[in-house]
């Protein structure tokens, strides 16, 4: 890397920590303030995630083209202003309709956030450097999500509406001063796809979707994000409260932990993952949290003590933060690899987009799940965690040497007397 690089980089890496510790003020109590503190009843803020989810879905698409014609730096910037007008609105918001508005404008800034921030990550970041990159943008993340989440807990008060406007607003400030931040970041130059004649919007996305390989990590994404993320604050912890007697504070005690282990092993396990085929790395996700859901089982369905249920309960958790871990320098840097020159927005966002949708649908279907077929909903989601070690092996084959494992471009570079790292795998490619 050069010095310009690694200087975009450590503020790129400052300012995934800023809206991280931002989105952490209120998340975790944005379900409360809106039908509890604005008296707007469950119905709207269940709408209000809906939303959410809805904004990302259609922003999206539109998104990856935008960070490939005009470069990621402008679009995140557009998103950080959008976002921040959305969060100051939503927390002076009084009504239906102005809380679903400001929603829709805080959700898809935040969506476009994720790819145009990727997109930065893999300018500024070499086929040797991008794992890490990304697993020090996962660290901050979860680092940064904890520790906002535990001041707004002690700013918060259910019985005051001025104390969910001052998260809001600390909110939309640590947005605005990630675009005081990132604004100063001089980015290498990558090319765009402005820059070849005749390729439209359409024919981007013909080429992403006759890219088998792509189109087969997005179904593994899918299912990945689906039986996991999907399940955490819906069909888990319904299940969790439901089947095995599960406290609210024991279930702040299991997301608590998942955090702990990211934050702990996420280092430690990049140096496993970073000498191990891709394909392989995402198998062994699927089974650890196979086991994480066979651990659940015990929770809910076994006949073991209240501790013992609690313990395992957490256990679960803790599990799934392990295999978070290792998917964080194993996913992004191959979407990146699998992109052609200048395309890296458009798959960023396409993955995104796949994520997304999986958030959508999984809280749907694992909520009335977890709460009321206890037995069932374990089964299923230790069966989607076995599809994942399936869909893994399948991806590996569709996949070069160095795409798996880029490793062995490195590697390589030793016995060929030193020959650029690029050129290697565009060889092997």
């Amino acid at each position: 890397m050069t010095r310009a690089m690694g200087a975009a980089m450590r503020r790129i890496h400052v300012g995934n920590a800023l809206s991280a510790f931002g989105l952490g003020f209120t998340v975790p109590y944005l379900y409360v303030y809106v039908a509890q503190v604005r008296g707007l009843g469950s119905v709207t803020a269940g709408l209000v995630l809906a939303v959410f989810a809805v904004a990302a879905l259609i922003v999206l698409p539109f998104a990856g083209r935008a960070i490939v014609r005009r470069g990621p730096l402008p679009v995140l910037l557009v998103a950080l202003v959008t976002a921040a007008l959305g969060a100051l609105s939503l927390g002076l918001a009084a009504s239906a309709a102005t809380v679903l508005l400001s929603a829709a404008a805080l959700g898809a800034g935040q969506a476009v956030m994720q790819p145009a921030l990727a997109t930065m990550i893999v300018d500024c970041s070499t086929s040797e450097t991008r794992s890490r990159a990304f697993a020090m943008q996962f660290f901050l993340q979860n680092l940064g999500l904890g520790v906002g989440g535990l001041i707004g807990g002690h700013l918060v008060d259910t019985t005051s509406a001025a104390s969910f406007t001052l998260l809001f607003a600390i909110e939309a400030a640590m947005f605005l001063v990630l675009v005081a931040v990132l604004a100063t970041v001089r980015m290498p130059h990558a090319p765009r796809v402005a820059e070849v004649p005749g390729r439209s919007a359409g024919g981007s996305w013909k080429q992403l979707l006759g890219n088998r390989a792509m189109v087969q990590l997005c179904v593994l994404g899918f299912v990945l994000f689906f039986a996991c993320y999907g399940q955490f604050e819906s069909g888990l912890s319904a299940y969790g409260v439901e089947a095995a007697g599960i406290s609210t504070s024991a279930l702040g005690t299991a997301l608590a932990a998942n955090t702990l282990v990211i934050v702990v092993a996420q280092f430690a396990v990049l140096k496993f993952v970073e000498r191990r085929k891709r394909s392989r790395v995402i198998a062994g996700v699927g089974l650890i949290w196979a086991v994480a859901w066979a651990v659940a089982g015990y929770a809910g369905l076994g006949h073991g003590s209240q501790a013992m249920a609690t313990a395992a309960f957490i256990s679960t958790y803790a599990l799934f933060g392990l295999g978070e871990a290792m998917l964080s320098p194993t996913l992004a840097p191959l979407v990146a690899d699998l992109a052609p020159t200048g395309m890296a927005g458009q798959y960023n966002s396409a993955f995104a987009l796949v994520k997304q949708l999986a958030l959508a649908i999984g809280p749907a279907v694992g909520g009335p799940l977890g709460a009321s077929l206890h037995a069932p909903y374990v089964v299923v989601f230790l069966l989607f965690s076995l599809g994942i070690s399936v869909l893994a092996v399948r991806l590996g084959r569709q996949l070069t040497e160095v795409q798996n494992q880029p490793a062995l471009a490195r590697s390589r570079v030793v016995t060929q007397g030193g020959a650029p790292a690029e050129a290697v795998a565009a060889a092997e490619a």
